[in-house]
């Protein structure tokens, strides 16, 4: 699935790309402007949407970077209709610097709308359609995307970050497990009420895929301690002291 992807740039060495998805997302964007006001609102659409994920590029951007300073490789960022996701080499099993890196991409947003505040000023919900409602939409999205992204729901960054609290207390596997299965009960809720109630097909699919994708990374933790695990004990075999054979009694004269 992530193989349909498009590559765009390097950012420091780190390659951004975008899945093919997300130009369905983008052609549905303009049609809906289209429909709604011609070309004025068909650039509107597509000029929001396009900024939205810059915000989310620059969100990655901050996850990447902390993570590059502790030593972590970031293969690359990829954005898809339901968000972007950093594929970085490893996690760092240090709570302190997990801790670090996660929060540094909600930190971003926040940077992002205290900036905007300062120019364009808070706004309400009604967004004119000028440079000033531009930065009144792009202002409330940061909020909305720093906020959303602290929900304990793992992995999204509040899981993560329940998940280094965790490890201050408990074993790294342990702590994953206890992370992933409460974010899986939240992520099942909030999928039921995004599709039951709000019939929000769209954010329904991405608490969907969020379990899914908690599930699967408690999966490759566990696979990965339990690997650790038989080589420590296959070395400790190879590389044991051999017994050393007690020596024949003497015989008497």
């Amino acid at each position: 699935m992530f193989g349909w992807s498009i590559n765009l740039f390097r950012i420091r060495g780190i390659q951004l790309a975008v899945h093919a998805s997300f130009f369905l997302l983008l052609a549905y964007a303009a049609y809906e402007g289209w429909a709604a006001g011609g070309w004025e609102q068909l650039l509107w659409s597509t000029g929001i949407l396009l900024a939205f994920f810059a915000c989310v590029v620059l969100h990655e951007l901050g996850h990447s970077f902390t993570a590059m300073h502790f030593g972590v490789g970031v293969r690359r960022i990829l954005l898809m209709p339901i968000g972007g996701m950093a594929e970085f080499d490893a996690i760092p099993r240090q709570p302190s610097r997990e801790l670090l890196i996660t929060l540094a991409g909600p930190a971003v947003n926040f940077l992002i709308a205290a900036i905007l505040w300062a120019v364009v000023g808070f706004g309400g919900d009604d967004y004119p359609a000028d440079a000033e409602g531009f930065g009144q939409l792009l202002l409330h999205a940061n909020l909305l995307m720093g906020l959303f992204n602290l929900l304990p729901v793992f992995p999204m960054d509040g899981g993560r970050i329940l998940r280094a609290l965790l490890a201050t207390r408990l074993p790294y596997l342990r702590a994953t497990f206890w992370a992933a299965n409460i974010g899986k009960v939240l992520a099942a809720i909030a999928a039921c009420l995004a599709a039951f109630v709000f019939h929000n097909y769209l954010t329904a699919f991405l608490f969907a895929f969020i379990y899914l994708a908690g599930d699967a990374e408690y999966r490759a933790v566990l696979r990965r301690d339990l690997e650790d695990a038989h080589w420590r004990a296959m070395a400790a075999r190879m590389y044991a002291a051999p017994a050393v054979a007690e020596e024949p009694p003497l015989l008497g004269p």
